[in-house]
């Protein structure tokens, strides 16, 4: 890796947990992909037996996601970089990526991005709101339960300003279907 600065686009689990150092933080848009729970998670926040979902980047023309950019400095990019491979890469479900993201401030720049690799096994992109809330709610993982990382992920958007209908419907569903379980709003 050259001598510059890493830029890191955060759509998940990045922008609650990023896990590295930075030096800038800024809100940022990436035209051309949508945020999805279309990636089963047996490592994290599930188990080959009972896999959980988490967020993929899904190339969707016409689309448009709204995270964070982290900037790490240059005498730490490549350590980051490493890092983020080891976390990001685990079973190699993600495609690592460097696409263009504008800032808030208007600047283009070209970011570390991992977006769900559609060919992988673990690719589960045609799963409707009600099928992702029910895995969602059920799974738990070495990283805790699943639901504790759909609802952090949606607290987190939330306090930065960032709306995702789809997120909120999903979060929605699985808050019913775990009130249900537990003899709530009966």
């Amino acid at each position: 890796m050259t001598e510059s600065d890493l830029w890191i686009f955060a759509y998940g689990s990045l922008i609650w947990r990023p896990g590295f150092d930075f030096a800038e933080r800024r809100p940022a848009h990436l035209r051309g992909y949508r945020r999805r729970f279309c990636m089963t998670s047996i490592h994290y926040r599930g188990t080959p037996e009972r896999p959980g979902l988490v967020l993929a980047l899904d190339e969707c023309e016409g689309a448009e996601c709204a995270g964070l950019a982290y900037r790490v400095a240059p005498p730490h990019a490549a350590e980051v970089h490493a890092y983020l491979r080891r976390r990001e890469l685990v079973s190699y479900a993600y495609d690592e990526r460097f696409l263009s993201l504008t800032l808030d401030d208007g600047r283009t720049v070209e970011a570390l991005a991992y977006v769900t690799n559609t060919e992988h096994p673990q690719y589960c992109g045609d799963l409707d709101l009600a099928a992702q809330a029910a895995m969602i709610a059920t799974a738990v993982g070495p990283m805790g339960p699943n639901v504790e990382y759909l609802l952090q992920t949606e607290a987190s958007l939330l306090a930065l300003g960032i709306e995702d209908p789809d997120l909120s419907r999903l979060a929605a569903l699985v808050r019913e279907r775990l009130g249900a379980s537990s003899g709530q709003g009966n």
